[in-house]
């Protein structure tokens, strides 16, 4: 699977075309179950809307899941747009929920998709982007006395540190690319990093190091 990029935190844009108001709400999301959920309870907030139409793309097992629905929007209108979107933009694990409030005037098919379209668009743009990858996620020991030397290691590295725990000696756990793991377990091999010891905890998605 190649990297892909989501949103750092969800967002909530607004438009009103022709007295029709279009409310875009962009949030993360892991999983599809996930996703499910977040539909079924916006529907119910939104209870009053006409319509509310979705769009998602979601990284599971090392593949990317998709679905749209227009919600009782002409066909190719609504979900369908939004979700082309999110893949021109190479959006994952990111749902976009448009709810329209029919202000009594007809757009046409046209003008339903621009609609759709300018407020997913909105809500994109002013999201913080971030970069994610397959790493593998390690636990590490250390001694008190070498924390900052390996701090250093790790932003020379690309490696993020994500979690420490104190106590006589200190546990904290990275992620590195799944690419540099390799260069890791050599460097330690090699006492070129000053651990007690390390544990390969699991392969998942991670921020990319920068």
């Amino acid at each position: 699977m190649k990297n892909f990029i989501t949103i750092k935190e969800n967002i909530q844009t607004e438009i009103v075309v022709k007295k029709s108001k279009f409310i875009c709400n962009l949030i993360k999301v892991d999983t599809k179950q996930e996703a499910e959920e977040i539909i079924k309870s916006t529907k119910k907030k939104y209870f009053d809307a006409r319509h509310n139409c979705i769009a998602y793309r979601i990284v599971e097992n090392e593949k990317i899941e998709e679905k749209s629905s227009d919600d009782g929007e002409p066909a190719g209108t609504s979900g369908g747009p939004m979700l082309n979107i999110l893949q021109k933009n190479n959006l994952c694990n990111v749902l976009a929920i448009v709810t329209r409030y029919f202000g009594g005037i007809l757009l046409g098919t046209g003008g339903l998709v621009k609609a759709y379209s300018d407020v997913t668009l909105n809500a994109i743009e002013k999201c913080h982007i971030v970069e994610k990858c397959i790493g593998t996620e390690i636990k590490c020991k250390i001694e008190y006395n070498y924390l900052e030397t390996f701090k250093y290691y790790c932003r020379k590295n690309k490696i993020n540190i994500v979690d420490f725990e104190y106590s006589n000696i200190i546990i904290c756990k990275i992620q590195i690319e799944e690419s540099e793991v390799y260069k890791f377990v050599d460097d330690f091999d090699k006492k070129n990093i000053n651990l007690i010891e390390y544990r390969i905890l699991s392969k998942k998605i991670i921020n990319k190091c920068i």
